[in-house]
C-alpha cells in the first residue's frame, strides 16, 4: 500500500504541467518514493505492474487536488525483478520502469 502526500512544503502553488518522475532510490529493496505532480484536480490512478502485466499493488485509486505528490511503495512481500508503475491523470498518462533488487 501507498501513502501520499506532499512532496516538498517549500514547492508552492500549482503545478503548471502533469509529470511522473523517477522512483527514488532505484534499484531499492525494499522501499521506494514515487513522485508525480498534478497541474489540476483529477482522479488519480497509479498502479505498479509485474513484467508479464499483471497489477502487483494500486498505490492511488481517487481523485486528488492539484499539487506536488508522492507515495511510498513497499514491496517486501514481491520478488526481485524489473516493475513498471503508471500514472493515470485525467488525459495523462505515463509509465516508468523500477527494479526491484533483494
Amino acid at each position: 500500500t501507498g501513502v501520499a502526500g506532499a512532496v516538498d512544503p517549500a514547492k508552492e502553488g500549482i503545478p503548471s504541467s502533469f509529470a511522473l518522475r523517477q522512483n527514488y532510490p532505484n534499484p531499492f529493496n525494499p522501499t521506494t518514493e514515487i513522485t508525480y505532480q498534478l497541474a489540476g484536480r483529477s482522479y488519480v490512478s497509479l498502479k505498479v505492474f509485474d513484467t508479464l502485466g499483471r497489477e502487483v499493488r494500486a498505490l492511488v485509486d481517487g481523485v486528488e487536488e492539484a499539487g506536488y505528490k508522492s507515495v511510498q511503495f513497499d514491496a517486501k512481500n514481491l520478488p526481485s525483478g524489473e516493475f513498471t508503475y503508471r500514472l493515470t491523470a485525467g488525459s495523462f498518462v505515463n509509465v516508468k520502469k523500477m527494479l526491484l533488487v533483494k
